[in-house]
Parts: C-alpha cells; sequence; structure tokens
C-alpha cells in the first residue's frame, strides 16, 4: 500500500531513501554535463570516422545497458540496426554472465559496452572476440575497472564513467544501476560517440539542452514539491496497487515506457505492461474487460475482505511524444480506456527536439517510480 502522507513529507523521503535513488535522479542533469566532459576528455570530439558502421553492437548488464540499447535503436532510426546482445549465464552475476558476437559481426560493424560495475569477465572476452574480428570497441564502465584494461589491450576506446563527487560504489558494485544518474552516465558519452559517427544528431549544444531539461524537471518534480503540483508524485499516486498498462506514441515514448516497466519491477516491485500504440490496443484490451477490470467481481462486493490483499485494477499510462505524421491513436486509447471504466493517466512533454523530450520523460517517469518504491510498504529491500 501507498503510503500517502510520506509522499509530502521531504524529511522521511529522505531517511527511506537509503540507496540515494532521488538524489541520483536529481543529479541526473549534471551526471550528462560530467559524462559529456568525459567524452571529450576521452577525444571523441577529436574522431574523424571514415562512414557510418554497418551495424551497432551494444552490450552490457542489467535495466541501464538495455535501456541504452533501447534508446540509441530509437534515435538511430534507420541510419543504421541496433543490435543488443543478451547474456547468457547460470546466474545475475558479474563472474557468470557471458556475451558471444554474432556470426557476420566484423570490422565495419561498432560495438558498445556500458557498465555501471565494469568488473564483468565476460565482457572483456566479448572485447578481445571483437579485436580479433576487426570490430570497433567502445566501452564506458568505471575508471580503473579491469573492463577499462581489457578495452586498452584490445585497442579500443574507453571513457570514465561519470560519478558524482565523493560517490564510492557499493559492495554489489551497483550503486542503484536501474536510477535516473547511472543511465545518463552510460548514455551521453555514447551520445557523443554516435554525433561523430553520424548515426545521431547529439553537438554538444544539444547535451546542454538535455542537461538544462533535467535540471527543469527534476526542480517540477523534487520531493519539495506538493503532490498536486508535481508530475512525478501524482503519478506515482495514481499507479498505487494498479496493474500500469504503458501505452507509448511517439519515437521516443516507446523506449521510455519499456524502461518506465523496468524500472517499476526493479524499484518498486511492482508488474507493469509497456506496448505501442496502436498495437497497444488490441494486445491490452482483454485485460480491460477480465479480472483486471476496474468493474471486476462486481458480484461479491459483500465479501469480508479485511484480511485479503487488494486486487489490481488496470490503468492505463499514456505516454506520448509527437506522433509520426500528426496522426494520433490516443483517442481510441482514451475511448477504449474508459468504455471499460478504466483510468488514465497522461503524460506528455513540453516542445523540443527529440533528444529534449526523451530526457523530461525519462526523468518524470524515473521519479515516479522512484517515489513508488520509496512510499509504498512492502516493497521488498534490496
Amino acid at each position: 500500500m501507498l503510503d500517502e502522507n510520506l509522499l509530502d513529507a521531504p524529511d522521511d523521503l529522505a531517511l527511506a531513501d537509503r540507496r540515494g535513488l532521488l538524489r541520483g535522479a536529481a543529479e541526473a542533469g549534471a551526471r550528462v554535463r560530467t559524462a559529456a566532459r568525459h567524452a571529450a576528455d576521452a577525444g571523441i570530439a577529436d574522431l574523424r570516422p571514415e562512414g557510418r558502421p554497418r551495424a551497432v553492437l551494444v552490450a552490457g548488464p542489467g535495466t541501464a545497458a538495455t535501456g541504452v540499447a533501447d534508446l540509441i535503436g530509437a534515435l538511430a532510426g534507420a541510419s543504421a540496426p541496433v543490435v543488443r546482445l543478451r547474456p547468457t549465464g547460470v546466474a545475475p552475476a558479474a563472474g557468470a554472465l557471458r556475451w558471444a558476437l554474432p556470426g557476420w559481426a566484423g570490422s565495419v560493424d561498432l560495438l558498445l559496452l556500458p557498465t555501471t560495475d565494469g568488473s564483468e569477465p565476460g565482457l572483456a572476452l566479448l572485447a578481445e572476440q571483437a579485436y580479433r574480428r576487426g570490430v570497433t570497441v567502445v566501452a564506458v564502465a568505471p575508471q580503473g575497472s579491469p573492463l577499462a584494461e581489457a578495452v586498452g589491450g584490445s585497442h579500443g576506446l574507453f571513457v570514465p564513467m561519470a560519478v558524482a563527487p565523493n560517490e564510492i560504489p557499493d559492495e554489489d558494485g551497483e550503486n542503484s544501476a536501474a536510477g535516473s544518474d547511472a543511465l545518463w552516465a552510460l548514455f551521453t558519452p555514447l551520445l557523443a560517440l554516435l554525433d561523430r559517427v553520424g548515426l545521431l544528431e547529439a553537438p554538444p549544444e544539444t547535451l546542454e539542452k538535455v542537461a538544462d531539461r533535467l535540471d527543469r524537471t527534476a526542480e517540477r518534480c523534487g520531493p519539495a514539491v506538493a503532490t498536486y503540483d508535481n508530475p512525478a508524485k501524482t503519478l506515482a499516486a495514481e499507479l498505487a496497487d494498479s496493474l500500469p498498462l504503458i501505452w507509448t506514441e511517439g519515437s521516443a515514448a516507446g523506449p521510455v515506457g519499456r524502461r518506465f516497466a523496468a524500472v517499476l519491477a526493479e524499484l518498486a516491485g511492482l508488474p507493469a505492461l509497456a506496448a505501442e500504440l496502436p498495437e497497444a490496443l488490441p494486445a491490452h484490451g482483454v485485460l480491460l474487460a477480465g479480472g483486471y477490470a476496474a468493474g471486476a467481481d462486481p458480484d461479491d462486493f459483500f465479501r469480508d475482505r479485511v484480511d485479503e490483499p487488494q486486487a489490481l485494477r488496470a490503468r492505463v499510462v499514456l505516454l506520448r511524444d509527437r506522433p509520426a505524421g500528426g496522426l494520433s491513436a490516443a483517442p481510441a486509447a482514451r475511448e477504449l480506456a474508459l468504455g471499460h471504466e478504466t483510468a488514465v493517466s497522461e503524460l506528455e512533454p513540453e516542445e523540443g527536439d527529440d533528444l529534449e523530450t526523451l530526457a523530461e520523460l525519462l526523468a518524470v517517469t524515473d521519479f515516479a517510480a522512484v517515489y513508488l518504491a520509496l512510499a509504498t510498504r512492502g516493497t521488498p529491500a534490496p
């Protein structure tokens, strides 16, 4: 159950935030600026690529690396295919994970290795395999990590991951790898790199605008802002005790919705489903009419539920960017949801370029997931 009083108690939220999730979300803009400086210091701005890579391969563990691959794929569009290399292994531990290059990978391809850990032997082995195959390797990981040495030995490019001053990784080497700060620390240097190779547009002035948008969004969504005037707290309160059906529209909104579902599960322990419009309507429509419908089980109204957990009811979360061609499936989505008495939460960013609107959507949804994690009683400890 969500403790709504805690949402409007900044001091209590700070005490509950033992992993520094709120601080990480608030510092996302600063992390972008630091990461951009690290990318410049690593020599990315001085690269003179001979042409675009045929394909971009992304390998790394956890929610942050998955989100980076998904976001790059959405931004690159048709410029080049973006393929995430999924790990195999007997456990989700750094020492147990392994990755392998596809058989077609070669000298015209680019391998990106984003990780908040850097101790994964599997990534070091992958970098060596890529070197033997002539694949260009670029890694973003903590300074001094084993991966940094491995990439340097394979003649790849290493960019130190941006960290906050005096930040020390925890015993598991993660420091909330699902957090917004970790995502931007890994994502920003790769944006600068892909701008240089011509796969997308992310010059320094655009990255500065992204950092500014993240700062403004953090001001609107911070713990000192009351729920009624805070879009992230409002969304968190609306999603409590619900099954979020995250429906997205627009190129930037798709990966944001998928990341939101992943972070809700990982941080707040809340299951959620994400799908893009218009395919979301037939894919999730039966959930609105079945056991998760708002009016489900009307004949059992008088049963004693004191000792029973509250059943999850579906709630649609409509995340929208600018739809392609000006066409929108949002009216049909609202009609379907309201026709089944299902509540709808909507989130749409202010005007801006693709990276700015993407940054705002990421920031609001990340803050909402953090508030749910901190204010929900029964959320398991990490």
